[in-house]
């Protein structure tokens, strides 16, 4: 039960933080999708390199 709430006020402060502060969340959604896609090209060269 208290794992629900715990989830149900993180999901509630995100969609607080996005509807307040617009500019702020598609930055930090731009930035995590930039990580992301790094993290997949590491490992794209990670197992280029592998092969050869």
């Amino acid at each position: 039960m208290l794992k629900k709430v715990i989830v149900l006020l993180l999901v509630g402060f995100a969609v607080y933080y996005l509807l307040s502060t617009p500019a702020d969340a598609a930055d930090f959604v731009s930035s995590a999708f930039g990580g992301i896609m790094d993290a997949f090209q590491r490992v794209g060269v990670f197992f280029d390199e592998l092969v050869n």
